[in-house]
């Protein structure tokens, strides 16, 4: 279960290969992982392939990245609203 990594150490929470395999499971464990693997973009895309909401807890600089916004909206066309400025303008 991917929430398990709510309470996990923080060390726990830094280990790449464990937060990517949580993400996998639950898509909103992404919201308990290290900052700079929030940032990582196959951590992300991974976490937004299972819920795309998961979007509301990665790094802003990935909110314009089209494949991955892409993803999300496929899961959740609510995901839409975390699209940055960018991708909103581009029609």
């Amino acid at each position: 279960d991917g929430r398990s990594l709510s309470f996990a150490s923080d060390e726990l929470r830094a280990d790449r290969e464990l937060v990517l395999e949580a993400v996998r499971r639950d898509g909103w464990a992404l919201e308990h992982a290290a900052p700079e693997l929030r940032g990582d973009r196959e951590i992300v895309f991974e976490a937004v392939r299972q819920n795309g909401l998961a979007l509301e807890y990665t790094a802003d600089v990935l909110h314009s990245d089209r494949e991955l916004m892409l993803e999300a909206v496929r899961q959740s066309g609510l995901a839409l609203g975390y699209a940055g400025a960018s991708l909103r303008a581009d029609p």
